[in-house]
């Protein structure tokens, strides 16, 4: 044993990382997305602002950067005015909607409901998701997609904010639409998000298809 040069201490295990310096999850996000819309139906955000901040929120990593997209913002439940449309918390809850289609094909469009999260995997199929003349009971909706070998297309009337975030390979991921300036701050927000492996996944406004006075219908039925 070497009484001049002893060994070195062993180096002592790396802190844990704090809150602000977690990984974010996708229930992080969707609760920062859902800030975001609730203050933009309110007021608080130009749609320019919500834009901006709804792309960064897909771009940051950890829980700190998502946390301050939202400082200058009130919390959920605090004092603030009614938004246009209900929050998540407020809507009925309930599993998210899955869509499939193996081989076949299959549509939701019509007078319908979509839910705060939808699911559509296509294998070798077609999807129609059509949003046109849905019932939004939620300021953001989102649409996640999972295409291979097949076609999936989401519409949506053209005054509603549509943002996309996705990636194909050997396919194709394509949102149209995204930076019209005569969407409407008080219309909903729909993202979609997927991936498109050998097929064709593809989200654009339909012209001619309009929501027209939502928030105030919304309100007057949610008072009486």
């Amino acid at each position: 044993m070497d009484l001049e040069n002893p060994p070195a201490a062993p180096a002592p295990p790396p802190a844990p990382a704090g809150p602000a310096e977690l990984r974010a999850s996708d229930a992080d996000r969707d609760r920062i997305a859902q800030i975001l819309g609730d203050a933009l139906a309110e007021g608080r955000l130009t749609a320019e602002e919500h834009s901006d901040r709804l792309d960064t929120l897909y771009a940051v990593k950890t829980v700190g950067e998502l946390e301050v997209l939202v400082r200058d913002l009130p919390a959920p439940g605090g004092v603030h005015a009614s938004p246009a449309y209900p929050t998540a918390s407020s809507t009925p809850g309930g599993p998210a909607e899955t869509i499939v289609a193996v081989c076949s094909s299959s549509a939701r469009k019509g007078r319908w409901r979509p839910g705060p999260h939808t699911r559509a995997v296509s294998v070798m199929g077609d999807i129609t998701i059509d949003l046109t003349e849905a019932v939004f009971e939620q300021q953001v909706t989102e649409i996640n997609v999972t295409c291979v070998l097949g076609n999936v297309e989401v519409l949506v009337p053209e005054n509603v904010t549509l943002r996309g975030y996705g990636s194909g390979v050997l396919g194709n991921f394509e949102v149209r639409g995204e930076g019209r300036g005569e969407t409407d701050p008080q219309a909903p927000v729909v993202i979609v998000r997927g991936f498109a492996l050998l097929g064709n996944i593809e989200a654009r406004p339909k012209l001619g298809a309009r929501l027209v006075d939502l928030a105030r219908k919304l309100r007057k039925r949610m008072e009486g």
